[in-house]
């Protein structure tokens, strides 16, 4: 009997490629909590000071990488449950890029059952750690909004 096929992989990080859609820098905006957020990574930092002037603050950085910066300021006051919320507020930011922008969600979908990794040495929580030690939370929660597109439940 032949060997399975392995199982693809989609290496992705910058906003550059057919698969820079899946960094949150990607110039898409999402609309949640009554707000336009000009990028997911905007939502995601601003969510660390919920109701606090930093969130309205991040929301309206110019790019990407300062809503980053800002939120990872730790003379900002961190809000106490983060680390509890934290793959929540991802997980609704990925289910609001995918469903309101039609483009993404067809790129997303066009993965097939591919494995998704963030791959990158600056990050080994939401990224793979650049050598596959890292948690790649951030592939592992798009594998799942690409599944719940695929069930019709996001």
């Amino acid at each position: 009997m032949p060997d399975a096929e392995p199982t693809p992989v989609v290496n992705f990080y910058s906003t550059t490629g057919e698969h820079g859609c899946f960094s949150n820098f990607s110039r898409h905006s999402v609309f949640l909590k009554g707000k336009r957020w000009p990028t997911s990574e905007h939502y995601f930092q601003a969510q660390k000071f919920a109701g606090e002037p930093d969130e309205e603050e991040i929301r309206k950085a110019t790019k990407p990488s300062e809503a980053a910066r800002m939120g990872r300021d730790r003379k900002r006051p961190l809000r106490r449950d983060w680390e509890a919320v934290k793959e929540q507020v991802m997980l609704d930011a990925l289910r609001a890029k995918f469903t309101q922008h039609d483009e993404l969600k067809a790129v997303l979908l066009g993965t097939g059952d591919a494995v998704l990794v963030e791959h990158t040495a600056n990050d080994s929580y939401w990224g793979d750690g650049g050598d596959g030690s890292g948690k790649n939370r951030l592939g592992q929660l798009l594998m799942r909004v690409r599944e719940e597109l695929r069930a019709g439940v996001a």
